[in-house]
């Protein structure tokens, strides 16, 4: 156990540089599954997930020869077909991604239910069905996925919803299908387009990248490579809302451009003040008034979920009255309560949707990280109140930023670490 002390009303001024995508790296290492070789993968975040999913690996017979200076080397000549560790694949939801692959190369495969934060209800039945399309059998008991394939078949698949996991899963099972695949309202998301990148590195035919209608062809396998990870744009977008509520002069190397459009529209109508520097660099200058906007998530190109968080936590600091509409989670608000001990002026309406009024001035709480992203939330917060805070249940936030506090430090922050001893 460990937890974060973080001093608060401390100017943040200099440069950061985005990690890789933690969205992208995960099923990229799944992806490797479909290969018999090796596989290096520059730009990994070296964060608990990605430790969790090498283990996951791992347990299927893949060799992680090396892990190091965020470049993974991985060979995946000893993938049998085998189940994967069933206590390693309730760590994380990502563990789900091991369904298309697998299914693909070895017609079967068992999986215990997948972990994850807990932020809503978050069903695979979309994935399920696609691979039921393609001819698989599904069935589930209390504690088990029991899916079985050995002769899949290329089809028509018109996904439920634009599921992330779902279009990566179901392109995945694609890749190895002979025959053309089409996938129907597909997501779209950067990460997903570096997927699909690095499987036709690969030798994997997608075409439709970008867009919400993919073509597969299949081929009889796929060949070990190199490949890159793209920045965290859900980082990059953090790291911004971090510069304007501190109202400093911050850097952003990592920040492209191209994968936030949205998000760089509502920074502007916020009266965030910025400049684009190139296509992966943004600068934060010092923002003298904060302007209350109303964000409504949405599946991308519309704005992010995982950083609807953070925004939310800039709105506490902007001068009006703003509304959030989370579309996509029912249980991603609950860190508003948070902010509220803390002095935030903002009001639950429902599951999905809150009024923020501000400006709030914050004070210096002891608050609990309920997931990810809204314990790097609570780490923002922390940081424009008055006072000391502390974050319990740090390890959740260590899920997906890599090297938090030491990047806060660098900026001039003032962040501690403390570790817990659990009691035995």
């Amino acid at each position: 156990m460990s937890k974060f002390v973080i001093e608060g009303g401390k100017a943040l001024s200099g440069e950061v540089v985005v990690s890789g995508s933690k969205n992208a790296a995960l099923p990229i290492l799944a992806s490797s599954l479909l290969t018999s070789g090796e596989v290096v993968i520059n730009n990994v975040p070296d964060i608990q997930d990605i430790r969790t999913m090498i283990d996951i690996l791992e347990s299927l017979g893949v060799k992680a020869k090396s892990f190091k200076d965020n470049k993974l080397v991985l060979d995946t000549t000893g993938v049998d077909g085998r189940d994967p560790d069933f206590i390693k694949v309730k760590k994380i939801r990502a563990s789900v991604l091991t369904l298309g692959p697998l299914l693909a190369r070895f017609g079967s495969v068992k999986l215990t239910h997948p972990g994850g934060c807990h932020i809503g209800a978050r069903p695979i039945d979309t994935h399920l069905k696609a691979f039921e399309a393609m001819g698989a059998t599904v069935r589930s008991d209390d504690q088990f996925y029991y899916i079985e394939g050995k002769n899949l078949k290329p089809k028509k698949i018109v996904l439920d919803e634009m599921s992330v996991t779902a279009t990566e899963n179901a392109v995945m099972a694609a890749a190895l299908t002979p025959g053309i695949t089409e996938i129907r309202l597909a997501a779209g998301e950067p990460h997903v387009q570096n997927l699909m990148e690095v499987l036709n590195q690969m030798g994997a035919k997608i075409k439709g990248i970008g867009t919400h209608n993919l073509v597969i062809e299949g081929v009889k396998k796929l060949e070990g490579t190199e490949v890159n990870i793209i920045p965290d744009p859900i980082e990059a977008g953090t790291w911004a809302v971090a510069a304007a509520v501190m109202h400093g002069d911050v850097t952003i190397k990592g920040f492209v451009t191209d994968h936030q459009d949205l998000v760089l529209n509502k920074l502007r109508e916020a009266n965030v003040s910025f400049k684009i520097i190139s296509e992966d660099t943004l600068r934060i200058s010092r923002t003298t008034q904060l302007q209350a906007i109303d964000i409504k998530t949405n599946i991308y190109p519309g704005f992010p979920t995982d950083l609807q968080a953070p925004f939310t936590l800039l709105l506490t600091q902007a001068k009006g009255t703003s509304r959030v509409h989370e579309t996509m989670f029912e249980g991603r608000l609950n860190y508003i309560k948070e902010l509220v001990k803390m002095g935030a002026n903002a009001k639950l309406l429902n599951s999905r949707e809150a009024v923020i009024f501000g400006p709030s001035p914050l004070f210096g709480k002891e608050i609990e990280s309920l997931d990810l992203r809204s314990g790097a939330t609570l780490i923002l917060a922390a940081l424009t109140a008055e006072g000391t805070s502390t974050i319990t249940n740090a390890e959740m936030i260590d899920r997906g930023y890599e090297n938090i506090e030491e990047k806060l430090k660098k900026l001039g922050a003032s962040i501690k670490r403390i570790e817990e001893k659990v009691p035995a």
